[in-house]
């Protein structure tokens, strides 16, 4: 008997806990590469009459990846979750996560994951409804092998840059860049460059240094252009129209990659600051003007 209430009285504690505080998660988009990021918002939901302590421990937020055959993923490390915050009644808290590294999602086919919150001060846990998602393959469309410079006399290490397209949501086509190594048994970054056209291929260049300049077009008449690093970090993204003329990439004599032709469009800090009027200085009248000597 006694055990039979301390269960109903776990389960109360579980449903007012479901009531008074929720969890929600969202992903930016449904369809991922193998090894692209999944980056995950969680929003924490507090209406429960009082202040919640959250992020102290390790395991204040926990996830829970399922493929469509309802099979556990293998869960490689834990998410990190740390970060102590107060969550005051009437509030919400977004926490951001990547779950790409901590989780085997590297096959093709659907998944879904939970979030779990643990109250531990209530004895109570708290999860999402499961989110679903794909992951799809991408078509190769270029590659080529490069060495790693790294200053010795050593042989070099030797990467390949993948060029991959995939057709997100059946409706627009994306441009993705994969590091891996030669054998592509290990991927060291895929990134997600930007939509593309399907009637021009993309420009690859791969300078002196190892970084990759790609120069694709997005749309009727605007090109996007990208410089990757050898571990596929993104270090320079611009944007092109065709208004004069077509943009291209060419070599120079020093082998610096650089993009000719097309106009580029202006980042908006390029732009010139302008000020309201309540910004600029006061016009003064003509008696308050200094005296011109003559």
């Amino acid at each position: 008997m006694k055990t039979f209430l301390t269960a109903i009285l776990a389960a109360l504690a579980l449903g007012r806990a479901s009531a008074q505080v929720t969890v929600e998660v969202a992903l930016d988009q449904d369809q991922f590469l193998p090894c692209e990021s999944v980056p995950v918002a969680v929003k924490i939901t507090n209406t429960s009459g009082q202040r919640l302590h959250l992020g102290a421990d390790a395991d204040w937020l926990t996830f829970n990846v399922e493929s469509a055959d309802q099979s556990v993923v293998i869960k490689n490390s834990e998410v990190p979750v740390l970060g102590e915050f107060d969550l005051e009644s009437s509030q919400q808290a977004i926490k951001r996560v990547d779950l790409q590294s901590h989780f085997a999602m590297t096959k093709q086919g659907r998944y879904k994951f939970t979030a779990t919150l643990n109250l531990k001060a209530w004895s109570a846990t708290v999860s999402s409804l499961p989110k679903a998602f794909d992951v799809i393959n991408g078509a190769h469309i270029w590659t080529q092998d490069f060495g790693v410079p790294t200053g010795t006399n050593s042989a070099p290490e030797v990467r390949k840059y993948t060029l991959e397209q995939a057709n997100y949501l059946r409706s627009q086509l994306r441009l993705y860049l994969q590091v891996s190594d030669v054998a592509e048994a290990r991927v060291y970054q895929v990134t997600a460059l930007g939509p593309m056209v399907s009637f021009a291929q993309p420009e690859a260049q791969v300078d002196r240094a190892s970084q990759l300049h790609v120069l694709w077009q997005m749309g009727a008449s605007g090109f996007a252009y990208c410089r990757i690093s050898p571990n596929g970090t993104l270090l320079q993204r611009e944007g092109y129209d065709t208004f004069t003329s077509r943009p291209r990439l060419v070599v120079n004599e020093t082998g610096d990659v650089l993009v000719a032709g097309g106009t580029r469009r202006l980042h908006p800090t390029e732009l010139p600051v302008v000020r309201s009027p309540n910004e600029l200085p006061a016009v003064k009248a003509p008696n308050e003007l200094p005296a011109v000597k003559k």
